[in-house]
């Protein structure tokens, strides 16, 4: 059977995308990045969980040079996480895609699995394994098949034993990723999908109207999901 590393956030799309492959894909490893994200705290404590219920070794790598090279609201403590409405997220042309643009962190998703591949080839295992999806790969490029199709041309060339990314959500968007996730009986309630790190999620945050639609659609919640607010504004 081949093996894979799974690229962990501790949320829903790499979450479901780790249950997704097995059983036809072993995964050995769950990697955490923390590079200076203002939810590492939260999102470190999820992938630790989950990892223990996956039942593979977690381990994680810090990259704080990301954070030094990153201006966006994600990593920098003066700037304030952009509080969408829930109309925002499907105009792609416009509202999401500011959104997107406040958060963006350089090369990101490459730098992840470039560190990734590099642990991948040096213990023979095949594949990188990440949660990219259809309805983030709107306006977040890095989590499109034609992100992973050249990644995985780069990666043909820069590891000896071939290395792939493969995304089993790739074609979903999120309300499908939660349903994939409760019929292959992922833990969705140990994630954390907020761009903060507080007690709750905040609920305001792009990532968190995102997950909470998708839980709605499919009439279903969990721990984590903070009280839902249809306004997009502060609680």
């Amino acid at each position: 059977m081949k093996k894979a590393i799974i690229l962990l956030s501790g949320g829903l799309d790499s979450t479901v995308a780790a249950w997704m492959l097995r059983p036809e894909i072993e995964p050995v490893l769950a990697l955490t990045v923390d590079y200076g994200q203002k939810a590492a705290r939260r999102e470190l404590a999820a992938s630790y969980q989950l990892a223990l219920r996956l039942g593979v070794p977690h381990r994680t790598v810090f990259i704080p040079f990301l954070r030094e090279a990153s201006r966006g609201a994600l990593t920098d403590p003066k700037a304030a996480i952009p509080r969408p409405s829930l109309a925002d997220l499907d105009d792609t042309q416009g509202a999401a895609a500011r959104c997107a643009a406040e958060v963006w962190v350089p090369n990101r998703n490459g730098a992840l699995i470039a560190m990734a591949a590099t642990w991948a080839e040096s213990n023979d295992i095949e594949h990188v394994v990440c949660g990219f999806n259809r309805e983030e790969a709107a306006t977040f490029p890095d989590n499109s098949q034609e992100f992973i199709d050249a990644t995985n041309a780069a990666l043909a060339l820069s590891t000896r034993n071939h290395v792939s990314v493969i995304a089993p959500t790739i074609a979903m968007d999120k309300s499908a990723i939660v349903a994939a996730g409760r019929a292959r009986g992922a833990p969705i309630e140990l994630c954390w999908s907020c761009y903060l790190a507080g007690d709750k999620p905040c609920g305001t945050c792009e990532s968190c109207l995102r997950f909470q639609r998708a839980l709605a659609a499919n009439q279903t919640r969990c721990e984590n999901a903070a009280p839902e607010n249809t306004t997009g504004g502060k609680p």
